[in-house]
């Protein structure tokens, strides 16, 4: 796990060490271990090529320096994650003539490259960013891993080009100015984050995950290679004799592969049912006690610490506890911005990275739960979407003038039923899947946003609105695609990696979600039960109380925050003379959500929340 930074420069007047040095440097806390450098020049002269590494060191501590290259040196890698089959894709690469000095899973790849090229990408199992240099085809080759776990941006700047694992790399190449993306911008009103390709910086984007990027004869192409299987109709097949024992198994292999580590490693464990299964996995295969992390709140009815401690009894792990006040989320807002290069659009964000730098003091990798709910149908919007059609058919007026207030009314401990009734009444589907976890609707964005619209217009479904898919693998696909790699990972590696810490995902493992996407829907959403088949399949490992327990969710308590000791700060930021972003909105507009959230007439916390954010941004880059 490490940081990677480096560019194709076409002005071959400019020094590659000291622009290395600043790239390196902004991201050094992604791999405070070791750093390296690659520094090249093309046949013709017309272009220079550098690379940096910072690294994280988990496997093959001595002999894994990076760049790592090929015995003649004309292939060299530099990468960010970790290759988990490498051990059985060495032995395959052994086999077919290959020699190797390392031990680690990096050369596995630069000898998967010479051998199968640009399609040495379908052979990799894992989390992965990476950049290599073929000098024998003067040719740069980049890829991300299928569901983008691990991050790539991509800047064309005056004929160069750069990337980088963090964007704040690229903003330390000289001439490349912080400037606001306004397209971006507007579509963070509605997602709460900005979807790939794009980010809120003008000119700096997003290698799509399971894609992969070649720059060649000063061209850049991209490439998908990899669409999570969700994104197609099912294609009927004959089931395993036993679907929930063999999706036991491969979720256990998941685990075990993904423990492969020379340094300590743990768990995070939240007591919900995905974290506390992965502990129960690692139990079966850990020789000493798995060391286990979780973090909680001193506001009570917002910790789940005491359900986390019976997961580490049960399986006698070695178990830490933290909790987070309201003086830490004020103190520490800004800096998680810088890391985040972007609004920290789930308040979530600062207990993780919090646990993350508390885990860091005993380990170097956790295994964590994330990505269980957008592969297995997890969230309570995977049962409401499938009566999106049937609300719809009730007459528009009667919905808009007595279902929609009479909801709307109700408190805030309805807030599930709420939100459903609001996004099952969106009749595009390109509106309402962005809206189920998102900040507003168009109508709602118009009401309180009074920037124009951009006229850059993308395609918020992704595809994924095929008639021929069912009203689940609908959603999840637009998950997969969106939710998950251009929010939910993005936090989930800036949040560690800030931490010097790496995470390791099992539910997350491509192979693991095309065995799942094969089996009916009812696998993963039954009734009202949200993922079937892993309730069933723990059932002889976990207590009941935690395999019934319903979707929690990570819940901070901005609500009660910004109605007390946060109620200031959010006036200063949204309202107050060096604000930067109270230009976005209507004043009056703004002003009324504020004055119900105080009143405690509505709950705007997530709405308040990434306006907050987004402000923060605004000052600490432009």
């Amino acid at each position: 796990m490490c940081g990677i930074a480096g560019f194709i420069l076409n002005d071959t007047t400019l020094e590659q060490r000291p622009l290395l040095d600043a790239m390196g440097g902004a991201i050094a806390h992604r791999g405070p271990d070791d750093s390296g450098y690659l520094e090249a020049v093309s046949q013709d002269g017309r272009y220079k090529v550098g690379f940096v590494h910072r690294r994280l060191s988990i496997i093959d501590i001595a002999t894994g320096h990076q760049p790592l290259g090929t015995e003649d040196g004309q292939v060299q890698v530099i990468f960010n994650g970790e290759i988990y089959n490498f051990q059985p894709l060495r032995d395959e690469l052994i086999a077919l003539g290959h020699h190797f000095r390392t031990a680690s899973d990096t050369e596995t790849i630069v000898h998967a490259y010479v051998q199968w090229g640009e399609e040495c990408v379908q052979h990799f199992r894992g989390m992965f960013a990476f950049a290599i240099w073929d000098a024998r085809h003067e040719r740069l080759f980049m890829a991300r891993d299928p569901f983008g776990k691990k991050p790539l941006f991509l800047c064309e700047y005056k004929g160069s080009l750069l990337f980088a694992s963090e964007i704040k790399a690229v903003l330390a190449f000289p001439g490349i100015a912080a400037k606001a993306d306004e397209a971006g911008i507007w579509d963070y009103f509605a997602y709460r984050y900005v979807p790939g390709p794009a980010t809120l910086f003008r000119g700096i984007r997003k290698l799509a995950p399971g894609s992969t990027a070649t720059w060649e004869n000063g061209v850049l192409r991209e490439r998908v290679y990899y669409t999570p299987p969700d994104s197609l109709s099912r294609v009927a097949a004959p089931l395993p004799a036993d679907p929930v024992a063999t999706f036991l198994d491969k979720l256990d292999e998941s685990v075990r592969i993904r423990m492969i580590s020379d340094v300590p490693f743990g768990a995070f464990l939240s007591g919900g049912i995905d974290s506390s299964a992965i502990v129960a996995l690692m139990s079966r295969h850990a020789g000493v006690p798995v060391k286990t992390f979780s973090v909680g709140f001193k506001e009570g009815g917002f910790s789940e610490l005491a359900y986390a401690a019976d997961i580490a009894r049960q399986f006698s792990t070695e178990h830490h506890e933290l909790e987070v006040s309201v003086d830490q989320v004020i103190a520490l807002l800004p800096d998680l911005v810088r890391f985040r290069d972007a609004p920290v659009a789930e308040p979530s964000d600062i207990p993780i990275y919090l646990l993350a730098k508390e885990s860091r003091k005993t380990v170097k990798m956790v295994l964590t739960g994330e990505g269980s709910d957008e592969i297995l149908g997890g969230y309570p919007k995977h049962v409401y979407e499938r009566y999106a059609g049937n609300y719809q058919m009730v007459p528009g007026l009667l919905r808009r003038s007595l279902i929609e207030p009479a909801i709307g009314a109700l408190p805030y401990r309805f807030r599930r039923a709420k939100t459903a009734i609001v996004n099952l009444g969106l009749e595009a589907f390109d509106e309402r899947m962005p809206r189920w976890f998102g900040m507003m609707s168009d109508q709602e964005r118009s009401r309180l946003v009074a920037m124009q619209p951009p006229t850059r217009q993308r395609d918020p479904s992704l595809g994924c609105g095929s008639a021929g898919n069912s009203a689940l693998r609908r959603i999840l696909c637009f998950d997969q695609l969106s939710w998950l790699p251009d929010n939910l990972l993005e936090r989930g590696d800036r949040m560690t990696m800030a931490a010097s810490l790496e995470a390791r995902m099992p539910f997350m493992d491509h192979e693991l979600a095309a065995y799942v996407s094969s089996l009916p829907d009812e696998y993963r959403v039954r009734g009202r039960t949200t993922k079937w088949i892993l309730r069933e399949a723990m059932k002889q490992l976990l207590p009941q109380a935690i395999l019934e327990r319903p979707k929690v969710g990570f819940r901070v308590p901005v609500n009660e925050w910004f109605r007390g000791p946060m109620k200031d700060y959010l006036y200063e930021h949204l309202t107050g003379a060096e604000s930067r972003t109270r230009h976005y909105y209507h004043a009056q507009a703004l002003q009324q959500v504020l004055a119900e959230h105080v009143a405690g007439r509505q709950n705007h916390e997530k709405l308040l929340w990434s306006l907050l954010t987004l402000e923060i941004w605004h000052r600490q880059y432009l």
